[in-house]
């Protein structure tokens, strides 16, 4: 038997306002203000029983996959000035600094 009354309210309200801000956040490494896409990341990833997820640009997190193993994410945690310690991450952060918040590049994988 179908509802008399919808349980979400008229779709009319479901429609957002496209005038309202979108509050800009910074990324959690670099520090930059994030561009239009931006990634949840898990500081612990998941498998190491990470829950807190903080905000990246993409470019960002494919430098901490491609240059740190879960285990070494999960030693650091939290901590930037941690991964900011490692010279690859450090020149990465340097580089990046003057780039637009939507720039992407190809990150290469450490040689272990």
């Amino acid at each position: 038997m179908a509802r008399k009354h919808s349980k979400h309210g008229p779709y009319e309200d479901l429609q957002q306002d496209e005038e309202a801000p979108v509050a800009i956040v910074a990324c959690w490494l670099c520090g930059r203000p994030t561009g239009k896409t931006v990634v949840w990341h898990h500081p612990v990833p998941k498998s190491r029983g990470g829950r807190d997820v903080v905000p990246m640009h993409p470019i960002c997190q494919q430098t901490l996959t491609a240059n740190f193993t879960n285990s070494e994410l999960q030693r650091h945690g939290m901590d930037v000035d941690g991964l900011l310690a490692d010279p690859a991450v450090r020149k990465f952060v340097d580089w990046v600094a003057n780039k637009d918040p939507d720039f992407t590049a190809t990150t290469t994988k450490k040689q272990r």
